[in-house]
């Protein structure tokens, strides 16, 4: 059953079955948080407004959360909602070591999402490796019979390798659809464009993930993407301009964001209800285009902050360290940037650390990253740049300023009540 579709919502159709899907799909890999674990509450206000707003795609999969997404999207559908959304969760290769555990990953799937079926299932995140593997396990047999037996009801694939694979893995079956890395800093990387245009070409669905790039486009913005913006006819967030730039493309259907905010969710609702294909402007183009070389010439590291990378075995917080260091280069923000390091990443605070100094070079890290990231030798230029012969040190000195601080806030609070 085709969901009602909401007047104020832009949908665009899935070629090979006529699927009425919303462009503003809700990604559930960055929910909102309570300490560590997902706040079910709000998060469930604000996936339910999404829907109630024509938002009908949810895609959640294994790993996200820490393995929690999948079943609080099922218990967030459960009710009037399972009927009106379509829900997509992924195969993780990295589980699969025969065909009987594909069934058995789809079958708990299906428990944990409350549904006998799944909308829109995916091969996780396939590189050349993955896929070979997948192919010498049975992966085919298994996506006919579930889609034979109404377990899932269109197969698909999300990507993280190289064009060349991507459209091998294409041709390799007659796909619903397919998910892919794409916004203004990867129009040559993964799949890119031409894996865009490719997928269109074989009318393919195609699922946009990271069009922020882990949020970095709307959060960490260099100086000269800042002036090119403010020099734009019609004034947006950063964030506004890069879901533009993807919603642009005719041969996206749907672009996935990770809300954990209703600001997010409203800005990105109203974009999703503005942007038809080809809307952009020559001078709009332009604009992204020096907002693109503005990011690619102080981007240290490509990063998302997936968490696929995660947990790493000797306590390095990998998606931290990688965002600070990205977030100092993009924002020219060099002074304090090791003090910040020390009291965000160093333990300063009382927590555990999870400094790049940790790492011991075991590389489980780079077989999972879909970024295909140098991990170790990035974490060891940014211990030599943040940490240096006097890293203990330093961290004392912050932990003990950090203390001071904490009672001096303490005593003047205990003041203010005192009055």
């Amino acid at each position: 059953m085709q969901p009602e579709e909401h007047p104020d919502m832009q949908y665009r159709t899935v070629p090979k079955t006529g699927d009425r899907l919303s462009l503003l799909g809700f990604g559930a890999m960055r929910l909102p948080m309570k300490g560590h674990a997902i706040d079910e509450e709000r998060a469930t206000v604000l996936i339910h407004a999404a829907f109630d707003a024509g938002v009908n795609y949810i895609d959640t999969a294994v790993p996200y959360h820490m393995g929690a997404s999948e079943a609080f999207v099922g218990r967030a559908l459960a009710g009037k909602y399972r009927e009106r959304v379509k829900v997509a969760t992924k195969l993780p290769p990295w589980t699969t070591h025969s065909r009987n555990d594909m069934d058995r990953t789809l079958s708990a799937q299906c428990s944990r999402l409350q549904t006998r079926s799944i909308d829109y299932y995916l091969l996780h995140s396939l590189d050349r490796n993955n896929w070979d593997t997948l192919l010498d396990l049975g992966v085919m047999d298994f996506l006919d019979t579930a889609e034979a037996t109404g377990r899932i009801k269109n197969a698909g694939f999300s990507f993280h390798g190289d064009p060349e694979t991507f459209r091998e893995i294409v041709d390799a079956r007659d796909w619903t659809f397919c998910q892919i890395q794409y916004n203004i800093l990867d129009e040559e990387h993964q799949a890119g464009t031409a894996g865009l245009r490719y997928a269109a070409k074989n009318d393919l669905a195609v699922v946009v993930m990271e069009p922020l790039r882990g949020g970095m486009l709307a959060n960490a913005v260099p100086p000269a993407a800042e002036a090119s913006y403010a020099a734009a006819v019609v004034q947006r967030s950063p964030a506004a301009h890069a879901l533009r730039w993807v919603m642009n493309h005719p041969e996206v259907t749907v672009v996935l964001s990770g809300m954990n905010d209703e600001g997010h969710l409203a800005e990105n609702l109203q974009t999703a209800r503005e942007t038809t294909p080809h809307i952009l402007s020559p001078d709009e183009e332009i604009m992204m285009a020096t907002a693109r070389d503005a990011w690619r010439q102080a981007m240290q590291v490509p990063c998302t902050g997936c968490g696929y990378c995660m947990p790493c075995p000797y306590g390095v917080n990998i998606p931290e360290c990688f965002n600070l260091w990205n977030n100092h280069s993009l924002r020219v923000q060099r002074r304090g940037a090791k003090i910040e390091y020390a009291v965000r990443l160093g333990g300063a605070l009382g927590d555990a650390p999870g400094n790049a100094g940790l790492c011991q070079a075991c590389g489980k890290c780079m077989t999972r990253c879909p970024q295909q990231i140098p991990i170790i030798d990035a974490l060891k230029e940014m211990q030599q740049i943040y940490e240096g012969p006097l890293w203990g040190a330093k961290r004392t000195i912050v932990s003990h300023a950090a203390g001071i601080a904490t009672r001096i806030l303490a005593h003047r609070a205990h003041q203010e009540r005192d009055k």
